[in-house]
């Protein structure tokens, strides 16, 4: 496979490798003594995103340091935001994961159900408030942004409005990510939400778009090399995400849409970590969180990862800070009410799906 397609399934990777085995083997090097039992390992389940199919994401590299400086060998699991929290459920009874780092409103929602422990990572009193929980069930070890992708060879310039969406033009050749499931997908709810003023008229227009909509995505990663490609022309993602694909994706371009008559709106959808409540390997756990927000790790986040520091100390010089940061200019942020969302989501995801038909 050529170019830089960042994974979507589930996948179990160490030191940037398949494993063989199963999760439930895991184990590492007996011999090895620590705090954890002798084993120098940590789990890591993570939406998708951060890490790439040629080696050189964010996670790839962090995760190899982490395991040089350390000893420690970091196991992998990536899916969809809502995906990974449901494994983590699942499992309570006998818990695999470590650490798991995922959008909002799920890391909301892992907290919900108990799925997290209290730890602040070195470092987290640098990340802002609004980053992270007062409790220190999690804090964000990434930021980024929503926004939506478009084809720059079939289309001269970008879409300016929702609104324009609805034009025939785009008839089969639009696709989102599904709601509920992937965390980019939630992300069209809360920005239609609030763009249109509200969740019946936000409703009332993702009624007409379905219309135009390919169909249903539970991985929103896909939709980029579709719209590289000319087989859609628009399509939903995160500015992290969609700028690394765009190093590889020539026809990629990243936009944001506006109401007729308003401003492009985004809000921040941060990779948020937290340490698993009854991990296996709780103090690797600390020592990778520790490591994630560390300096050394931060000033990577856009050279490497394309995505934006959660330390606020940590203010990147390098060539795609300069681009992410003209990017986002003239583009008004927003800051969701996550404990509303979080508490009520299941019934804006079912609004979605009796306005849509899905």
């Amino acid at each position: 496979m050529t170019g830089k397609r960042l994974l979507r399934t589930a996948t179990v990777v160490t030191g940037g490798l398949a494993l063989a085995s199963s999760l439930t083997a895991c184990g590492g090097s007996s011999s090895a003594a620590d705090s954890d039992g002798g084993e120098k390992v940590v789990t890591v389940y993570s939406a998708d995103g951060l890490k790439s199919e040629k080696g050189d994401g964010w996670y790839d590299k962090v995760f190899a340091d982490f395991t040089k400086k350390t000893g420690i060998e970091v196991k992998y699991v990536e899916g969809g935001s809502g995906e990974m929290v449901q494994r983590a459920v699942r499992e309570k009874t006998n818990t695999q994961a470590d650490v798991l780092i995922t959008l909002p409103p799920f890391i909301q929602q892992a907290d919900g159900k108990g799925l997290l422990q209290s730890y602040e990572p070195q470092g987290s009193e640098k990340v802002n408030g609004a980053d992270k929980a007062a409790d220190g069930k999690w804090t964000s070890v990434v930021n980024n942004y929503f926004g939506f992708v478009y084809n720059k060879k079939e289309l001269a310039e970008a879409p300016k409005t929702w609104e324009e969406l609805l034009d025939a033009r785009y008839k089969g050749k639009l696709q989102y990510s599904t709601p509920g499931v992937a965390g980019d997908g939630t992300a069209v709810l809360i920005k239609s939400m609030h763009d249109f003023g509200g969740k019946e008229p936000a409703m009332e227009y993702l009624k007409k778009l379905q219309a135009n909509n390919v169909g249903p995505s539970s991985s929103t990663s896909k939709l980029a090399p579709k719209t590289d490609k000319g087989e859609l022309l628009v399509a939903n993602g995160d500015v992290q995400m969609n700028f690394a694909q765009s190093k590889s994706m020539p026809n990629l371009g990243i936009w944001f849409p506006a109401k007729e008559g308003g401003k492009p709106t985004s809000f921040a959808l941060p990779y948020a970590a937290g340490l698993v409540d009854k991990a296996p390997h709780t103090e690797n756990g600390k020592k990778l969180l520790d490591f994630l927000l560390s300096e050394e790790a931060q000033q990577t986040v856009s050279g490497v990862g394309g995505g934006f520091p959660a330390r606020t100390d940590v203010k990147p010089t390098d060539a795609n800070a300069i681009e992410l940061t003209k990017l986002m200019t003239g583009v008004e942020i927003f800051e969701p009410n996550w404990a509303d969302i979080d508490k009520n989501l299941t019934g804006y995801v079912d609004a979605w799906k009796s306005a849509t038909g899905s």
